[in-house]
């Protein structure tokens, strides 16, 4: 038996589902799924990598990538042939802000805050993430092997877990914080290369952080907290220094 297609997860039906050229007949309307109107938004429109796609929709990478091309091709055809677009159909549930722990658009609840805010008006959600060792922030992005995650509600913490990185190095974690709905990373020390990953995924980062976790993030919701937006750390996969100390062991930002 063929295996069944996994259901895409939608932000929201499109306000307008059909386009007409002049003089087109019904009869030549060409059907886009809501999925494929999905893919096209979030990479051709809004101009999402296929991965950060494929994590909002649910999905795998490749996936998106055929989604996109079936979209890409019945658009052409319109285009090119002069015939009706029709957005119906597909294999698609509808997020309707009931999935905001996954959904990137959803799980912000309102209009991104300004840069360095957070928004705590009524029905604003976010999910953020802090490296964690022992109640306190572990000072090296890329070798954690905690994140404690803190589920926000109208500027309040209203659920907290300690998630395993399994193992993940520096290359994986930025798509981990992805997958667990992540909007908001809190930080020591932290490499270029994490922090551009981290900035591709929408990922805010609140780097070279030190203390304990939880206070850092009451902090960050009073508007007070004291991070370091050069934040650096040019030592990712080796020991470093003569006597071999790595940068989890000090501060390295």
């Amino acid at each position: 038996m063929p295996r069944p297609q996994r259901c895409r997860r939608i932000c929201e039906v499109p306000k307008v589902d059909a386009f007409c050229p002049n003089r087109c007949r019904e009869s030549e309307a060409i059907l886009l799924t809501l999925d494929e109107y999905e893919a096209i938004r979030l990479v051709d429109l809004e101009g999402r990598t296929h991965e950060q796609c494929a994590a909002q929709m649910d999905v795998s990478r490749s996936t998106v990538q055929e989604i996109c091309e079936s979209a890409r091709r019945k658009i052409a055809a319109c285009l090119v042939h002069g015939k009706k677009l029709v957005i119906t159909g597909g294999n698609y549930r509808v997020c309707g802000g009931r999935e905001y722990r996954h959904c990137g658009r959803c799980r912000r609840g309102t209009a991104p805050a300004a840069e360095n805010t957070i928004n705590t008006e009524e029905g604003f959600m976010m999910r953020i993430a802090v490296t964690y060792e022992n109640g306190q922030i572990f000072q090296h992005f890329g070798r954690t092997e905690q994140f404690k995650l803190y589920e926000i509600a109208d500027g309040q913490v209203i659920h907290t877990e300690v998630a395993d990185t399994n193992g993940s190095g520096h290359g994986a974690l930025a798509g981990f914080l992805m997958r667990q709905g992540v909007d908001t990373l809190i930080c020591g020390g932290i490499g270029k290369g994490a922090q551009t990953a981290l900035a591709e995924a929408g990922i805010q980062l609140y780097g070279g952080v030190s203390g304990d976790a939880d206070a850092a993030v009451n902090a960050m919701l009073s508007g007070a907290l004291r991070y370091d937006a050069g934040v650096h750390c040019n030592h990712h996969d080796h020991e470093h220094g003569e006597d071999g100390h790595g940068c989890g062991r000090h501060g390295c930002h």
